[in-house]
C-alpha cells in the first residue's frame, strides 16, 4: 500500500508537471505568435510599397525622417510605408534632400 507521504508526493509532482507542461506550450505559441506578427507585417510593408511605386509618384531627391522612400499620391499629400504596411503622411518640415552616399 501507498503511504499517505508517498501520495502527497506523486500528487505534487503531477500537478507540477502539468504547470510545467502547460507554461512551456504557453511560451512556444507565444513565439509562434510573435514569428506570424513579423511575417505579416513585412508582407503588408512589401505589398503597400510595391502598390505605391505603381499607382503613386515617388519624391525625387528626397526622403522621409529615416531615410524611406516618399510617396505622392493623387491628392499631391507626401507620405511613406511604416514596416507594418501603414501609410504615414508627412508634413512638409518632415522630407529631407536625400543624403549623397
Amino acid at each position: 500500500m501507498i503511504s499517505t507521504k508517498k501520495m502527497q508526493a506523486i500528487s505534487f509532482a503531477t500537478v507540477l508537471g502539468i504547470c510545467v507542461a502547460l507554461f512551456s506550450f504557453d511560451a512556444t505559441a507565444q513565439g509562434i505568435d510573435s514569428t506570424v506578427k513579423k511575417i505579416g507585417n513585412k508582407t503588408a510593408s512589401v505589398a503597400v510599397k510595391g502598390a505605391s511605386k505603381i499607382t503613386d509618384k515617388t519624391y525625387k531627391g528626397k526622403e522621409g525622417p529615416k531615410g524611406e522612400t516618399v510617396y505622392i499620391d493623387k491628392k499631391d499629400r507626401k507620405y511613406i510605408v511604416d514596416e507594418k504596411g501603414k501609410k504615414v503622411y508627412l508634413k512638409k518640415s518632415q522630407t529631407h534632400d536625400k543624403k549623397e552616399n
